[in-house]
């Protein structure tokens, strides 16, 4: 029985102590890895109580400001590094609405360009020029049409005066030969009368 006690004591002191040995290798472990958070639920598995307070080892305190304070700084770099790039993302997108508001203007002005003709430096759209090619044409050939109706008519005015002015000449004519044959007729029988006078 004696022996069954020795042997019963020396596996629990030696279980006890490799216990004991492997805690503080798992106590620096533990507030080493982990997030935070997981750190200080381990620190308060681990600590002891006192009254109402828990105890913990001072080195695992200083390991978990050490570690707070580290991951401040990596968050402040990761913040930093995020403005940084907030900053040239916003520069970028700047710069690409300047350049969309730039080709936006060029492609204004191309359409305009390509649905316009400059004439005389002045731009005139295509319906616009096409309205007054129009225009014009249809203003020459009512000009057009009307010259030659006041062409024709001034023509038939002329024909007319021209006829009018051969039918009176031809009337002249034969009132002047009348008149000289009433003449020559006159001349004779004046001659006649004359000379029967005088014979």
């Amino acid at each position: 029985m004696m022996i069954r006690y020795f042997l019963f004591t020396l596996f629990l002191s030696l279980s006890l102590n490799l216990s004991a040995q492997e805690q503080p290798a798992t106590a620096s472990d533990g507030v080493e890895n982990g997030t935070i958070e997981q750190q200080f639920d381990y620190l308060k598995k681990v600590s002891t109580n006192y009254q109402e307070y828990k105890v913990i080892k001072f080195r695992s305190l200083e390991k978990l400001q050490s570690n707070i304070l580290d991951s401040i700084k990596g968050y402040q770099s990761t913040i930093q590094e995020l403005k940084t790039t907030l900053q040239e993302n916003k520069t970028q997108i700047a710069d690409l609405n300047q350049r969309l508001t730039t080709t936006k203007a060029d492609f204004d002005r191309a359409v305009e360009e390509k649905d316009s003709f400059s004439i005389f430096g002045m731009l005139l759209h295509k319906n616009f020029y096409n309205n007054l090619v129009w225009g014009i044409i249809i203003l020459l050939i009512i000009i057009l049409v009307i010259s030659y109706f006041r062409f024709k008519r001034s023509h038939q005015i002329t024909a007319e005066t021209q006829q009018s002015l051969e039918d009176l000449r031809e009337e002249f004519e034969l009132h002047r030969r009348n008149t000289l044959e009433r003449e020559r007729k006159l001349n004779r029988q004046l001659v006649d009368a004359l000379n029967n006078k005088d014979s």
